[in-house]
């Protein structure tokens, strides 16, 4: 520092260390906004109104949302507990049974018990599944990615959206089943099939009222008891309402039972009941069961091994299955009950009944044997058989050809009224037995004509156009000759002739000609068959019956019991007994020598009618009666077909199987007694009351098999006497 320079000023140091010097504070910058786009005038109304939307869709979102969780709490809460839902029927079942108690046939709706989800066949459940909602167990009752893809394919093929394909869940279809929880009422005028196809209907209304019930249902019931619904109401076929019931229908054996491959089958008729019934098309019925099996180890429900083993072994039917519903007879079974306990029954029913399932089948294959050897194939000529005991109890009938595996087909047997031809010439016979005349005794076959008051003269032919002279009654009936026929019907009274058929139990209108005794009148092969019953049992009407008892299902105690049998004696013993020698003989000797069953002594009479548009075969063993009738149902005339031909062959196949290891009986039978002649040419054109009062010492007087019998008849000639 310079001499004489003051030094600089300092201040006072207060603090060690120099206080830093403070930065001056940021100013802050104000960032510019950057101005709002404006909406541009023309879309400001649409914003607004979009936004109004908005807030409403949202508020109505949350109000649907909330009245829906009511509706379904709602549902959820009315629904009854799960047991109440399992059996679906308005109607009641009638179960069948044989005459050995085997149960051959169902008729009505059948429920085979109630099963779970826990009880039934893993296979069976597995199966279900897999077919119609593979997610079932996982989601909430609705399944929109298969409701999606079933528009999808609906649209594709050329359907509305819901149209076809409806992309259901099980909980769905259940509410279906459920038909929303409305139960059927027979009083409001619809029938049951008309009111579970409106059920059915789909319509986008439908769909959303069952979404709702199907929610409701996912709300109150587990997804096993779900199933258990579904498993006990679905419809199968055939009569079987459940899985239960097909099963018992179909394989004989209860739901818990069935293999894969049965399960498979089982599952497959969900889609459409009545085409995959395997009583209808076994089939079709086992190839849709293999697409079930593999969608079953596509979902790992069967290894391959397995799947390979249950397609190589299908699924078969049972015994009773394959009889196709008891077919005829179970038909007519169910007619013979009060419908209120059959047709329409509201209660489960058990009928006993005569029907034996052995000699059914001996029937259906002797028919199927002749007409698969003798019948040119395409033709539609019928056939139709009777089996039955001498006292009446049918065991058997065949009413056509085909049946097809349904309830109501047109049953020939029982049905149809046909002429009866030549056999009703036993009836004839029978009059003449009756008053004491022998198979011996001689009659004329020679030309003949009677003057019909109001037609003019009549002149009866015989079917090879000759005339054999002098025969036997057992010859002319062998022979089957139409002139003896006649001249014995007018010579005992055609009205004795008609009281003995009408007595054996042919209740058709019987002709007031002549020309009853070739048997232009019209009848039923039952009741044909059951005429020639009453020859066999030795003179005795029956009234044919196929019902033992009726009970309701679990009540030892029946309802009804059997309605038919033995009625009143209409020939005498003798008579009948003299008459199945002559039957004997129409086989040994005569126009039913094809009936002839070797090891078995049978007997019968064959009937052919004007033009061959009917022929008939009736004869009986010592055990059952057959009847067979073969025609077209159009009346066509047969080619070259009488019922010494087919339906003798039909007879005989049919005997031959019925008598299989059965021990061989005799024919209930006696041999005839020496000849006499009983009507001649000069018998024409007097009354029958002149060839009786001339025939009186000419034969011995009648022989009875009781005295009070005896007395009538005596009693009787006197007044033919003082007439």
């Amino acid at each position: 520092m310079a001499r004489g320079q003051k030094p600089p000023l300092k201040a006072e140091r207060r603090y060690k260390t120099p206080p830093k010097a403070e930065k001056p504070a940021k100013t802050k910058r104000t960032r510019r906004r950057k101005p709002a786009r404006r909406t541009p005038l023309l879309l400001r109304p649409f914003v607004w109104l979009f936004r109004i939307f908005m807030r409403l869709f949202i508020r109505v979102g949350v109000l649907a949302a909330v009245i829906l969780a009511l509706v379904v709490g709602y549902n959820a809460m009315t629904l009854p507990p799960v047991q109440n839902l399992l059996d679906a029927r308005a109607r009641g079942s009638v179960t069948i049974l044989d005459r050995n108690e085997q149960v051959f046939a169902w008729r009505g709706e059948q429920f085979g018990g109630q099963i779970t989800a826990d009880t039934v066949s893993p296979h069976l459940k597995n199966a279900i599944v897999a077919t119609e909602d593979k997610r079932f167990y996982r989601h909430f009752g609705l399944s929109p990615r298969g409701i999606a893809s079933a528009i999808r394919i609906n649209l594709r093929e050329g359907r509305g959206p819901f149209q076809g394909h409806g992309g259901s869940t099980i909980t769905q279809q259940v509410a279906k089943l459920l038909c929303l929880g409305t139960e059927y009422d027979p009083s409001a005028g619809m029938t049951e099939a008309e009111f579970e196809a409106d059920c059915r209907r789909t319509t986008i209304q439908r769909k959303a009222f069952e979404a709702i019930y199907a929610l409701a249902l996912e709300t109150r019931y587990s997804k096993d008891e779900i199933l258990t619904i579904y498993l006990n109401r679905a419809y199968l076929g055939a009569g079987s309402r459940g899985f239960e019931a097909a099963s018992q229908r179909y394989f004989g054996k209860s739901a818990n039972e069935v293999t894969p491959s049965e399960s498979a089958m089982l599952a497959g008729l969900l889609v459409a009941p009545t085409r995959y019934a395997p009583t209808a098309n076994l089939k079709r019925s086992q190839d849709r069961a293999n697409v079930i099996l593999g969608l079953m180890e596509d979902q790992g429900y069967l290894t391959a091994e397995q799947t390979s083993t249950a397609r190589a072994r299908p699924a078969e039917l049972s015994e009773a299955a394959e009889r196709r519903a008891g077919g005829y007879f179970a038909d007519w079974v169910m007619e013979q009950g009060p419908s209120f306990l059959t047709r329409e029954t509201t209660e489960d029913v058990i009928v006993h009944t005569t029907f034996d399932q052995r000699i059914q089948t001996a029937a259906e294959q002797a028919l199927q044997s002749i007409f698969e050897t003798k019948v040119k194939p395409g033709s539609k000529a019928q056939a139709a058989i009777v089996v039955m005991s001498s006292d009446g109890a049918v065991r058997a009938m065949v009413g056509g050809r085909k049946f097809k595996g349904v309830a109501g087909q047109f049953n020939r047997a029982i049905q149809a009224k046909r002429q009866t031809g030549s056999s009703f010439k036993p009836f004839v016979y029978a009059a003449a037995l009756d008053l004491g005349y022998s198979p011996n005794d001689i009659v004329v076959d020679e030309p003949l004509t009677i003057d019909i008051p109001g037609s003019g003269p009549w002149s009866p032919q015989n079917y090879t156009r000759d005339y054999k002279g002098r025969v036997t009654l057992t010859d002319a009936l062998a022979h089957s000759l139409n002139i003896p026929a006649v001249k014995i019907s007018e010579f005992v009274g055609r009205e004795n002739v008609r009281k003995i058929a009408e007595g054996f139990g042919i209740e058709s209108d019987l002709a007031d000609g002549p020309a009853l005794a070739l048997g232009v009148s019209e009848s039923t092969l039952l009741e044909m068959t059951g005429a020639y019953a009453g020859i066999l049992n030795g003179g005795s009407a029956v009234t044919p019956y196929g019902m033992i008892d009726l009970r309701i299902k679990g009540d030892p105690t029946p309802i009804i019991g059997q309605e038919g049998g033995v009625q009143e004696r209409v020939i005498s013993q003798r008579a009948a007994r003299q008459l199945v020698y002559m039957m004997r003989e129409t086989v040994l000797t005569g126009t039913g020598t094809r009936a002839q069953v070797g090891g078995h002594p049978v007997a019968g009479k064959t009937g052919t009618t004007q033009a061959q548009r009917d022929a008939w075969f009736i004869g009986f063993s010592a055990d059952y009666v057959v009847g067979v009738w073969m025609g077209y149902d159009d009346n066509t005339p047969l080619t070259g077909v009488t019922g010494g031909g087919l339906p003798a062959e039909i007879f005989r196949e049919a005997m031959a199987g019925i008598h299989q290891g059965m021990p061989t009986k005799p024919l209930p039978m006696t041999a005839p007694e020496p000849s006499r002649q009983v009507a001649s040419g000069n018998d024409r054109g007097t009354s029958a009351q002149d060839r009786l009062r001339r025939g009186q010492t000419e034969r011995r007087q009648p022989q009875t098999d009781n005295v009070v019998e005896q007395i009538l008849l005596d009693v009787l000639g006197e007044l033919f006497r003082r007439n």
